[in-house]
C-alpha cells in the first residue's frame, strides 16, 4: 500500500514538473530566460567541477565541415572500439577490415598523461521539422569533451592538439579516395546534406602505364610533386596553394587517363564539375567551398560545357541592341528575356569562372589542382587559360613510337619485336590516337597472340594512311574546282562588264553617225 502511494506521489510530482517546464518554455520571456540560464550555470559551476567543450560538425553557417570534428571522429573511431557498446561500421577499402566509429549518443573514456576525460557523441534535430523521407539532412552532430577543471591547462594546451594530430594521421591511413560529381541545382532536395555526390575512386592508371614520351612524363611528375610539397613556398610568395593544368589535344589522346594518373600519383580526390548543372556564379562558389584539400577539380571539355567564349561578344551585341529594344513592347521584351533564361539554363559567366579559378574564393582551403580539358584550345577565351590560371599547358597529341612501346608493354608485355620497325615507320607517316592503337593491340580472343595483334595494328595504320591520302587528294581536287569556279565567275563578270561597255559605245556611235 505504501509503495502504491509513493508511486502515485512521484508521478504527480513528475507531471507537475513537466507542466511547469512547458509553461516556462512557452510563456517565460526569452530575455529573462537568458539571464536565468547564465546565473544558473554560474551557480552550478561552484558545485559541478567539470568543464565541457563542444565540437560541431559544421562551421561558418554549414558552409564547410569542421576539420577538428573529422579528426576527432577518426581518433575516437580508433580508440573507442574497446570500450564503446554501440558502434557504427564502414568499409574503407575492399578486402580490408571494417572501420568502426562511435555511434550517436554513446560515451567513451580516454586517458592522457594520467588525466581521465569523457567523450560523448550527440546530434541536434531542429524543432520545426518538415515531412521528409530523408530527415537526417537537417541534423546537427557534435562531440562533447568533459574533463575536471583542475586539468584545464593539460587538456587545452596538449590533449586537444594530440587528438587532432593523431586523428589526422589515422584518417590518412584509412583514407578512401573518392570521385565526386556535383548535384544538379535544378534537382536539389533537402535531404542532400552536401552539394557533391561521390563513389569510390579506383582507376588504375599511373604514369608508368601512360602512353607518352618518357621525358614529358617525368617533367609532369616533377611539377606535380613539387606542388604537393610547396605549402611553405606558396605561403612565402603570397599565392594561394593551387595550380592549374590545361590538357588539350584530339579526342582519344589520353586526357582523362592523365587526370587519373595525376590523382593516383598524389593520392588526391577528384571533383568532376559539370558546369551545365550549376545554376549561377553564387552556386559555383558554394561548390568550391565544399571541396576539400588534396583534390583535383576537373572541368572536362570546357569548350563544350558552356558558351563562355562568346559571352563578351554577346554582351557587346546586347548593348548595341538596347536602343532598339527600348522601342519594343515591354511585355514582349520581358517574355523574350524569360524564354532566353529558360533556354540558357546555367547562368555561370566567364567572369564567375575566372573568379572561381583565381579570385578571392579560390584561396578558401589549399592544395588544390584545377584541370581543364579541351579538344579545341583555339576556341577558349585567352583570359581563361593565361598563365596564373592555367599554369601549365600540356598537349596530348597522336601516338608516337615511344608511346606505342609503352602500350605494347602494357597490353602484350613486349619490349621489342621484329615488327616494331614497320610500326615506327607507319607512325611517322600517319596519325593515330593512343586509344586506337591500344584497341588494335588488345587481344580479341584467347587464341590471338602478340604477332596477330601487331599485324592488326599495321593493317590499321596502313588503312589510316590510305584514307588520309585519299582525303588529302579529294581536298586538293575540291580546292582546285573551287578556284576554277571562282575564276570562271570572275571572267564572266569581266566579259559582261566589257559587253555592256561595248553596247553603250556602239549605241553612242550609232547615234552620232545618224546625227
Amino acid at each position: 500500500m505504501m509503495t502504491g502511494e509513493i508511486w502515485t506521489q512521484l508521478s504527480s510530482a513528475i507531471t507537475g514538473l513537466v507542466l511547469a517546464w512547458v509553461m516556462f518554455e512557452q510563456y517565460f520571456p526569452h530575455q529573462l530566460r537568458g539571464y536565468l540560464e547564465k546565473y544558473s550555470q554560474k551557480l552550478m559551476s561552484y558545485v559541478y567541477p567539470y568543464i565541457q567543450i563542444t565540437f560541431h560538425e559544421f562551421t561558418s553557417e554549414r558552409l564547410k565541415r569542421s576539420e577538428a570534428f573529422s579528426a576527432i571522429q577518426s581518433y575516437l573511431g580508433s580508440n573507442s572500439t574497446k570500450t564503446a557498446k554501440r558502434l557504427k561500421a564502414d568499409v574503407v577499402r575492399n578486402n580490408e577490415p571494417l572501420v568502426l566509429t562511435m555511434d550517436d549518443y554513446e560515451e567513451v573514456t580516454d586517458v592522457f598523461d594520467g588525466v581521465k576525460v569523457w567523450w560523448s557523441s550527440s546530434k541536434t534535430v531542429p524543432k520545426t521539422q518538415s515531412i521528409s523521407f530523408y530527415p537526417a539532412a537537417d541534423e546537427r552532430r557534435h562531440y562533447r569533451l568533459t574533463f575536471h577543471k583542475r586539468n584545464r591547462d593539460v587538456i587545452t594546451e596538449k590533449y586537444i592538439e594530440h587528438v587532432r594530430k593523431e586523428g589526422k594521421a589515422i584518417a590518412v591511413k584509412n583514407r578512401q579516395r573518392k570521385l565526386f560529381t556535383n548535384n544538379s541545382s535544378k534537382n536539389s532536395y533537402a535531404w542532400k546534406s552536401t552539394k557533391w555526390s561521390h563513389v569510390v575512386f579506383e582507376h588504375p592508371a599511373t604514369f608508368d602505364t601512360l602512353a607518352m614520351e618518357t621525358k614529358k612524363k617525368e617533367e609532369i611528375k616533377k611539377d606535380l610533386t613539387k606542388f604537393s610539397k610547396g605549402k611553405d613556398y606558396y605561403a612565402k610568395i603570397g599565392k594561394a596553394w593551387k595550380r592549374g593544368y590545361l590538357l588539350y589535344g584530339p579526342p582519344g589522346t589520353g586526357k582523362s587517363t592523365m587526370i587519373s594518373a595525376m590523382a593516383n600519383l598524389l593520392g588526391y580526390d577528384i571533383y568532376d564539375l559539370e558546369l551545365t548543372t550549376v545554376k549561377d556564379n553564387s552556386e559555383l562558389r558554394k561548390l568550391l567551398i565544399e571541396t576539400t584539400g588534396k583534390s583535383i577539380i576537373v572541368i572536362e571539355d570546357i569548350d563544350c560545357s558552356l558558351d563562355l567564349t562568346g559571352q563578351r561578344k554577346k554582351t557587346k551585341e546586347k548593348d548595341d541592341d538596347d536602343q532598339s529594344d527600348k522601342e519594343k513592347d515591354p511585355v514582349s521584351k520581358k517574355k523574350k528575356e524569360a524564354e532566353e533564361e529558360r533556354k540558357s539554363g546555367s547562368k555561370v559567366t566567364l567572369s564567375g569562372l575566372l573568379n572561381f579559378i583565381d579570385g578571392l574564393w579560390s584561396a578558401c582551403g589549399g592544395e588544390r589542382i584545377i584541370v581543364f580539358t579541351t579538344n579545341y584550345v583555339d576556341k577558349l577565351d585567352p583570359a581563361l587559360i593565361r598563365r596564373g590560371r592555367m599554369d601549365k599547358h600540356i598537349e596530348l597529341s597522336y601516338c608516337c613510337f615511344e608511346a606505342f612501346k609503352v602500350l605494347a608493354k602494357n597490353y602484350l608485355e613486349l619490349e621489342s619485336h621484329e615488327m616494331f620497325g614497320k610500326i615506327d615507320e607507319l607512325l611517322g607517316e600517319t596519325k593515330m590516337t593512343p586509344a586506337d592503337v591500344a584497341e588494335n593491340l588488345m587481344p580479341m580472343s584467347d587464341e590471338e597472340d602478340e604477332e596477330d595483334c601487331l599485324k592488326r595494328l599495321i593493317e590499321g595504320l596502313e588503312t589510316a594512311k590510305e584514307e588520309a591520302r585519299k582525303k588529302t587528294k579529294e581536298e586538293a581536287v575540291s580546292k582546285a574546282e573551287k578556284a576554277d569556279k571562282e575564276g570562271g565567275e570572275t571572267s564572266s563578270q569581266v566579259a559582261k562588264e566589257n559587253g555592256e561597255i561595248s553596247a553603250e559605245e556602239a549605241k553612242e556611235n550609232g547615234v552620232i553617225a545618224g546625227g
